[in-house]
């Protein structure tokens, strides 16, 4: 290791492989077996978990780009076995929640920025520059293509699958593919869910509620009511459910022939 700097007071595990020129603040602790590459900083306030993967020149727990955070002591806190690739910024919390979280599993491409307080849920995949401004909350399996923007604030459902080039200012259903400017409704993330052991049955039922929902033209709160009636209570009819009725910023819309 070549002019690396691990603060005296910084807690690393076991079998901790560090780069050249990397550097490692106080108040930072780091699960075993992860790898840091070359030219990583580690900001203070940072807790890793085990077996990460982080790439060259990667800034962990940088202050939040925004005007109300007045130097708190907030967090970035990120799960095990996450890869972490070349020139990704995540920044930590502010008053609003504290931290920043990212979970387990997951697959963050170069140059991509998470803003303060997101919460990145399990399995995700945020594609290379993928921009993701403040307070975002993204769900379990979703995966976020290249060059997309998400604005603050948004929701991003489990299982949804985001083309790149997007533009996301209104939430985003799970289960679903969105595409398009503005970003709409193309149908149900076929190939994930398959993956991920949703059967036939299941893909149907979930086919037609987004049917009611997206494709039949009502407005939102009769096609929640038609939806609460018309199927019988699962999780993932709850779960829909739970999701447009507790939406701030709407939901994207059904797509236009």
């Amino acid at each position: 290791m070549k002019n690396t700097f691990v603060h005296k007071n910084a807690i690393l595990g076991s079998n901790i492989s560090l780069g050249n020129f990397t550097t490692i603040e106080n108040d930072v602790i780091i699960g075993n077996n992860t790898r840091i590459g070359n030219n990583v900083t580690i900001l203070s306030g940072t807790r890793i978990g085990e077996n990460c993967d982080i790439h060259s020149n990667a800034i962990l727990g940088g202050i939040p780009q925004d005007l109300k955070y007045k130097n708190e002591h907030t967090f970035l806190e990120i799960g095990s076995h996450n890869i972490i690739r070349e020139f990704v910024t995540i920044n930590k919390g502010t008053i609003s929640n504290v931290k920043t979280s990212i979970g387990n599993y997951n697959l963050i491409m170069s140059n991509a920025h998470i803003g303060h307080d997101c919460i990145i849920g399990n399995n995700c995949v945020v594609g290379f520059s993928v921009g993701i401004a403040g307070e975002v909350q993204v769900g379990d399996w979703s995966n976020i293509s290249g060059l997309t923007a998400v604005h603050q604030f948004s929701i991003i459902g489990e299982h949804t699958m985001i083309s790149g080039l997007s533009r996301v200012v209104k939430d985003i259903p799970p289960y679903i593919m969105v595409a398009r400017d503005p970003l709409q409704y193309l149908g149900l993330n076929l190939v994930g869910l398959k993956r991920r052991g949703f059967d036939s049955n299941k893909l149907e039922e979930l086919k037609a509620i987004y049917r009611i929902l997206f494709q039949e033209r009502r407005n939102a709160k009769l096609a929640l009511h038609l939806i609460e009636n018309q199927f019988e209570a699962t999780e993932e009819r709850n779960k829909i459910l739970d999701f447009v009725n507790h939406s701030k910023r709407g939901i994207v819309k059904g797509y236009k022939e």
